[in-house]
């Protein structure tokens, strides 16, 4: 009699093969790239760096766009992440990475004032109250802004 026909003898490897397949699934569901590979900059957000010091890495790691994709009348500059750099700061995924620093060739100047000599941050997709907790769970007196209500927020440090 064929294997397929006894159930029996097929029972034990079936229950094997299957456990082994959903620990699989499991396993490629809860680690994928944006949490195992997750570049986090919750560090970088304690406000104690120039804007250069927090965006050339990025740009040297390839982490984000050279070119902004925006600049503000006060000269903030905003950096698209890259598809593949999975950036995240304290826990949420960024959205972009803003940053300006003054005479620093890295940054597009704006029409308008500068907004401070020195200035970093990013948005992320995370609601602000929860978002401005953790920033001060970590010891961060980053300004914490809501952008759009419960989808983003700006996390950002004028230089030291």
């Amino acid at each position: 009699m064929p294997l397929w026909r006894n159930p029996e003898s097929i029972a034990p490897m079936t229950k094997v093969a299957l456990n082994t397949i959903a620990l699989s699934v499991v396993t490629a569901i809860g680690c994928t790239p944006a949490l195992c590979w997750a570049h986090a900059l919750d560090d970088q957000l304690d406000c104690q760096l120039s804007a250069h010091a927090f965006i050339k890495p990025l740009l040297d790691s390839r982490d984000i766009d050279p070119m902004p994709m925006r600049v503000e009348a006060n000269s903030v500059n905003a950096f698209r992440p890259m598809h593949d750099s999975h950036l995240t700061a304290f826990g949420y995924r960024v959205d972009a990475v803003l940053g300006y620093e003054q005479g620093d060739s890295i940054f597009k100047q704006g029409s308008g004032k500068p907004i401070a000599k020195s200035g970093y941050g990013v948005v992320v997709f995370g609601p602000s109250d929860t978002v401005k907790a953790k920033v001060r769970d970590a010891g961060s007196d980053a300004v914490v802004r809501e952008i759009v209500p419960l989808l983003l927020t700006v996390v950002f440090c004028s230089g030291p």
